[in-house]
C-alpha cells in the first residue's frame, strides 16, 4: 500500500505480510490471517458475464501472491522520493511480518543497503530471536499492546500474551525506537483497570517514543463476509461491538500522557 501515513514516521509504502498466529477477533486485515493464496468472490460486484478465469469487475480476486526480494524492492524504490522529502520509509505489517521472519530479515537487509528507512509493525507473538534480530537492523518498531489480562488476551486473540509480554521487555531493553499502538475497543478493553495495567506495565520503558491509541471502528467487517468468515466481535448480549469512539478515551489519553508522549491514531 502507497502513500500510507499511520504506519510510522513520514509518508510510507506498507508491504503486508500473510499470516499471522492470532486471530483477533476486531482484525482489520483478515486478508492476512492465513498465510496461504486465497481466492475470494463479491457477489454484489457479479454481473454475470461468464468470464470467471478473467473477471472483469474484481468480483473474483486473488488474494495474497509471492514476490522476490529484488522485486519487492523495486517496487519500495519507486516511492524513494516521498521517503527523502518526508523522512518516511517502508513498513513491514500484516498479519505478522515475523511469521515469516527468514524473509523479513532478509528484506531489512536490503533496505539498509539501500538506505531506506524501515519499521516492523508486530503483534509480539513471535521467536524472541527473529524479533531482536529485526529491531538491529529497522528503524523503528510498532508493537501492538491490546491487553494486560492474559485470559482476556488469549479470549479475544486465541493466545495467551506471556510470549508478547516477554518479548517487549526484552526488546525495551535494547533500547530501540519503539513505538506502542493499543487498539481501544469499546465494552472489550477499555475499562481503566485494564489501561492502568498496561501502563503499569510499560511505564518504566525508557525506548518508547510515543504511544498511540487507535479508535476502534467497524468499517472492515464487510471483508469478512468476501471471505466467508463471521466477524466474531460482539458484546456479552450479542450485539456487534460499536463503531464509535470509547467514551473513556480522553481519561485514557490523560493517562499515558502522564508519562509518554500520547497520540489518538495511528
Amino acid at each position: 500500500m502507497r502513500y500510507c501515513i499511520h504506519d510510522g514516521p513520514g509518508i510510507r509504502t506498507t508491504v503486508f505480510f500473510k499470516g499471522c498466529p492470532l486471530s483477533c477477533k476486531w482484525c482489520h486485515n483478515p486478508e492476512g490471517l492465513d498465510i496461504q493464496t486465497q481466492q475470494v468472490f463479491d457477489p454484489k460486484k457479479c454481473i454475470n458475464c461468464g468470464r470467471c478465469n478473467n473477471c472483469p469487475t474484481g468480483a473474483r480476486e486473488t488474494i495474497g501472491y509471492e514476490i522476490s526480494i529484488p522485486e519487492l524492492m523495486n517496487e519500495i524504490m519507486k516511492d524513494n522520493p516521498f521517503y527523502e522529502q518526508s523522512g518516511g520509509g517502508v513498513t513491514f505489517s500484516g498479519g505478522e511480518p515475523l511469521y515469516q521472519a527468514d524473509f523479513l530479515l532478509a528484506a531489512l537487509e536490503q533496505c539498509r543497503k539501500d538506505y531506506i528507512n524501515t519499521a516492523v509493525d508486530t503483534s509480539g507473538y513471535c521467536d524472541t530471536q527473529a524479533l531482536l534480530k529485526a529491531a538491529r537492523i529497522a528503524d523503528c518498531i510498532l508493537y501492538d499492546f491490546k491487553f494486560i489480562d492474559s485470559k482476556k488476551h488469549e479470549h479475544y486473540c486465541g493466545k495467551a500474551n506471556d510470549l508478547i509480554l516477554k518479548n517487549l521487555r526484552s526488546l525495551a531493553e535494547t533500547n530501540p525506537r519503539l513505538f506502542i499502538r493499543i487498539p481501544v475497543i469499546p465494552g472489550i478493553n477499555d475499562d481503566l483497570a485494564e489501561m492502568n495495567g498496561i501502563f503499569e506495565f510499560i511505564k518504566d520503558f525508557k525506548s518508547i517514543e510515543t504511544v498511540h491509541l487507535l479508535p476502534y471502528h467497524n468499517i472492515h467487517s464487510g471483508k469478512y463476509k468476501k471471505f466467508g468468515i463471521p466477524y466474531e466481535l460482539r458484546h456479552e448480549n450479542g450485539l456487534e461491538v460499536s463503531g464509535d469512539e470509547s467514551p473513556n478515551m480522553n481519561e485514557i489519553q490523560q493517562l499515558f500522557e502522564s508519562r509518554f508522549r500520547t497520540k489518538i491514531g495511528g
